[in-house]
């Protein structure tokens, strides 16, 4: 953790340094991301209003929610969340109110993704491969893609999780996302301009 990390003024006493450290992840994730996406575009239909993946009880560390803290305050104290049973951060029209702040696991959903698993009894590493049902036409099957055609799943959660221990002392907190919002009796209510 930096030297001069400064606390933030967020709930959740989470450094701004720390905060500033998730944005550059994000940034380094959505870069990774840009060339699967290419590679996959005759086949990906995600665009904004398509929320399947969008799915209610989403849990992030709490240095995620930090960042949605740091640039939705007045969202957040003023604004209600999606009804259950979808994203607390949907609208009306299915479209993420958080979008450019959204969390790690929202900004690669929809993409091919592999991961490595160890086989507990022979030890040997074994690969799966998942999409989004609504992507899984338009391009070859996923089991012959190129590995870098994919996104593998687990270095930038790694990357994520030690963070987050760094940060809580090795507890590993998640927050869920519905909670970030002020309940309906604590909410502030904004002034109307021009009536």
């Amino acid at each position: 953790m930096d030297a001069d990390d400064a606390r933030s003024e967020v709930p959740g006493d989470v450094p701004a340094g720390t905060i500033d450290w998730v944005e550059r992840l994000h940034a380094l994730v959505d870069e990774a991301a840009a060339p699967v996406e290419r590679a996959s575009a005759e086949r990906l239909r995600c665009r904004a209003g398509c929320s399947d993946c969008c799915v209610d009880g989403l849990t992030v560390f709490t240095i995620e929610a930090a960042v949605i803290r740091r640039h939705h305050a007045d969202l957040l104290a003023t604004a209600a969340a999606h009804p259950p049973g979808a994203c607390a951060f949907l609208d009306g029209d299915g479209r993420c109110r958080i979008y450019a702040h959204r969390p790690y696991v929202c900004r690669t959903q929809g993409l091919p993704l592999r991961w490595l698993e160890e086989d507990e009894i022979d030890e040997e590493i074994i690969e799966s491969r998942d999409i989004c049902p609504k992507n899984v036409d338009g391009g070859p099957p996923l089991e012959e893609l190129e590995a870098d055609a994919c996104w593998t799943l687990g270095p930038f959660e790694q990357r994520l999780a030690q963070r987050q221990h760094e940060t809580d002392g090795e507890r590993g907190e998640r927050v869920a996302l519905r909670s970030l919002f002020a309940s309906e009796g604590d909410r502030r209510r904004l002034p109307v301009i021009g009536s």
